[in-house]
């Protein structure tokens, strides 16, 4: 599933392609695209028609466009969502969901979606302090790389749970953006266990972790974000290149850049971890 980096690429090429501009038209192809929009495809496709595209906002892997009503598109990619921009008279892709048309002559946005876990939904504007955000996100936390981002508040929470460190950087309630992958990376860069519990956190080790956290989601915005297939591009077409930095991730077996240890894959939550058995050592009293 893509996380803040791809969600970032994604919202970088929304502000290109489609800020500024009018939508003329709307096309959806079946309902379960629109799902949340309990009057289904042609009301959401009327409820869009003539509005502006003021802003293509994001927050942790949640991505939205302003429209001029002060209401919000609400995008969600799923595991194989993305937004493309094409030339009107391009073939349609084999997964197109929707279509957006513009009043100006510049090119369409079209919704591909192989596997339909990702979704559109009209939004209203809840105000959430530090500004007007759809209600569908008000619970989810700021990411580390928002300017509101409270480091010492961040610190204070995750010292006072009573759970493993990588399950905390998962928690979107505690800390957005942030999943499998991006975990394990900063966990190997702050040369953390993701086992080791929370509450043994120094103000310090918090301090370095989210150091390690903001590095990693950086160069990895930097690159384009991580594809490991197709199903993950930009609204340009292209594929991120941040697979080919990862240090632990998909690495089981090849030796650290660090140490050298051979890099070990363990199951975790339902998936997998990756760390360096030396880098990374197992706490003394592992609990999570």
């Amino acid at each position: 599933m893509p996380e803040l980096p791809e969600v970032e690429t994604v919202r970088r090429g929304l502000e290109r392609w489609a800020v500024g501009r009018t939508i003329a038209e709307v096309e959806v192809r079946g309902p379960r695209t629109v799902r949340r929009h309990a009057a289904g495809p042609d009301d959401f496709a009327a409820r869009l028609r003539g509005r502006r595209i003021e802003a293509a906002c994001r927050r942790g892997k949640y991505l939205w466009l302003a429209l001029d009503d002060d209401g919000y598109l609400l995008a969600h990619l799923g595991m194989s969502g993305q937004f493309l921009a094409v030339a009107a008279e391009s073939e349609d892709p084999k997964h197109l969901r929707a279509r957006f048309r513009f009043r100006d002559d510049g090119p369409e946005l079209r919704f591909v979606d192989q596997r339909t876990f990702g979704g559109l939904a009209l939004d209203s504007g809840l105000d959430a302090g530090e500004g007007t955000i759809p209600a569908a996100v008000a619970h989810i936390a700021l990411d580390p790389l928002d300017e509101a981002f409270d480091d010492g508040g961040f610190a204070d929470r995750l010292r006072s749970r009573r759970t493993g460190i990588k399950r905390a950087l998962l928690d979107q309630t505690l800390i957005s953006g942030i999943g499998n992958i991006y975990a394990d990376e900063a966990l190997w860069r702050a040369r953390m266990h993701y086992a080791r519990g929370s509450d043994t956190l120094r103000r310090a080790d918090v301090v370095a972790l989210l150091a390690a956290v903001r590095e990693v989601l950086l160069a990895a915005i930097g690159a384009g974000g991580t594809s490991f297939d197709a199903l993950y591009v930009a609204v340009n077409g292209e594929s991120g290149y941040f697979d080919r930095s990862l240090e632990v991730y998909g690495r089981e077996g090849e030796p650290c850049s660090r140490c050298g240890a051979a890099i070990r894959r363990e199951a975790f939550m339902n998936r997998s971890s990756y760390r360096c058995p030396r880098c990374q050592r197992v706490p003394k009293a592992p609990r999570w």
